[in-house]
């Protein structure tokens, strides 16, 4: 197997979900806890993804729940590591809410996140510079 060589590290990260009784409150929609959990977690796998470095969670900015989400649905998270100080990284991440019976789509919370890279030490520690902000 050849190794796939990137020269500019990744920025994004996409996972999927489904939502089930477990993940939901007593209306049937989706709990904002479990909402906040799976945005971390994305967060998490971009910075981590991005930087090639172990990453903790500073700060979460304002999250805005728009729509619920309910039970059936899928749920993709996507997490965008859009800007980069000397050691942190902020990710925008995103929830989409889809129908899997017709298709239908919808943005229902967005938030940002802002990751610290630590070297093995647990130190705070560098990260590339965006190509855009190069």
């Amino acid at each position: 197997m050849t190794p796939i060589v990137e020269t500019n590290p990744p920025v994004e990260v996409r996972m999927a979900e489904i939502v089930f009784p477990n993940h939901t409150n007593h209306m049937g929609t989706l709990f904002g806890g479990q909402a906040l959990a799976w945005m971390d977690k994305a967060a998490f796998l971009a910075a981590a993804r991005y930087s090639r470095c172990t990453v903790v969670t500073a700060r979460s900015d304002q999250v805005d729940f728009k729509l619920p989400i309910r039970i059936g649905q899928m749920v993709e998270t996507i997490g965008r590591v859009v800007k980069v100080g000397r050691s942190s990284m902020h990710v925008e991440v995103e929830l989409i809410a889809e129908d899997l019976h017709n298709g239908e789509r919808a943005l229902c919370t967005k938030g940002t996140f802002v990751m610290i890279a630590l070297d093995g030490e647990g130190h705070p520690t560098t990260v590339p510079t965006l190509p855009t902000q190069a």
